[in-house]
């Protein structure tokens, strides 16, 4: 199928040669406009697949009906060798059978050759989680802080008890617009990965903590054209992930012996909470918005491995 002569994915495969940068313009524009993805996913998907075809055309490969799986093995050994971390190589492996399959199903290679690629299986590890009294220390602290009735205490303190209260993340938070919640049911619209839209219930502390940031926080810090969004900065607009990862790190370290987190630390904290607390493993996958529920398994054992430490602490002949 004939293709327009353009390079693609703007400076990602700007060294590349033609027949590897059209393809890759078409890779882009199938990420962008079918699948939706945002932005920064597209350019982490393209920079994957444009490294592999970098070490394809150094291996003498022109064109992507050339490039087989002894190219890309060859790729993988090479990542190895640099020292990358098993993570980082199984995340470009995926990348790079993601990409030969949509090549292979859209009729630009014959055959797919990232379909039989082995990658290095991840080292998974168990994500810090807070105990339910860190948690409560911690939205403490913050309550301290907005004593004052300072609108940026307000805010921290709305931001603190809904990140907990819902798990969701950090750019799930700062995406929010004041419509998007439903203070009579207590639950958020929230727009997660892939623009899926979906509704995370919070709690009665939550929805105190949101009504005084709307009602007294909110109209001090909002500024003509601040728009609709939930949760301001201090200059007015909408507030950015940066401040609340800054939030979130500040207020932890009042907390004695709790680990230091950013806000995803926080997500960690309510999904472990939730299922300690019985709540079964597919309503949670679904409250965290995960498209796979192996993806939500790994709070089990977080939970398993405190069950496990509390008995060696408790029992006699443990």
């Amino acid at each position: 199928m004939s293709e327009q002569p353009e390079r693609g994915g703007g400076e990602v495969g700007d060294d590349l040669p033609e027949a590897f940068a059209r393809v890759l313009g078409a890779y882009e524009r199938h990420l962008a406009s079918e699948r939706d993805l945002t932005p920064h996913t597209v350019r982490a998907y393209l920079g994957d697949v444009a490294g592999m075809l970098r070490h394809a055309t150094a291996l003498g490969h022109a064109d992507l009906d050339s490039v087989d799986l002894r190219a890309l093995r060859s790729w993988l050994a090479n990542q190895q060798t640099r020292g990358k971390a098993r993570t980082t190589m199984a995340r470009r492996a995926t990348a790079v059978r993601v990409f030969t399959a949509w090549a292979h199903r859209t009729g630009r290679i014959a055959t797919d050759p990232g379909a039989t690629l082995g990658s290095p299986k991840a080292h998974r590890t168990l994500p810090p989680a807070l105990s339910a009294e860190q948690a409560r220390g911690l939205l403490d602290a913050a309550a301290g802080h907005a004593d004052d009735g300072s609108p940026v205490g307000l805010r921290d303190v709305a931001v603190l008890e809904v990140l907990y209260a819902t798990g969701i993340r950090v750019g799930e938070l700062c995406g929010l617009d004041v419509d998007d919640l439903d203070r009579e049911r207590r639950v958020l619209r929230v727009m997660g990965k892939g623009r899926k839209e979906r509704t995370v219930p919070y709690g009665v502390p939550a929805d105190r903590a949101l009504g005084r940031w709307l009602e007294r926080g909110r109209p001090q810090l909002a500024v003509p054209g601040a728009g609709a969004a939930l949760f301001l900065g201090v200059r007015g607009g909408r507030v950015d992930q940066r401040a609340v990862r800054t939030l979130v790190h500040a207020r932890l370290a009042e907390v004695p012996h709790a680990p230091d987190m950013g806000p995803h630390g926080l997500r960690h904290t309510a999904a472990t909470h939730l299922l300690e607390g019985g709540a079964d493993l597919r309503t949670v996958q679904e409250l965290l918005g995960h498209a796979s529920l192996a993806t939500t398994q790994i709070y089990t054992h977080v939970s398993s491995d405190r069950l496990r430490s509390a008995y060696r602490l408790a029992h006699p002949r443990a």
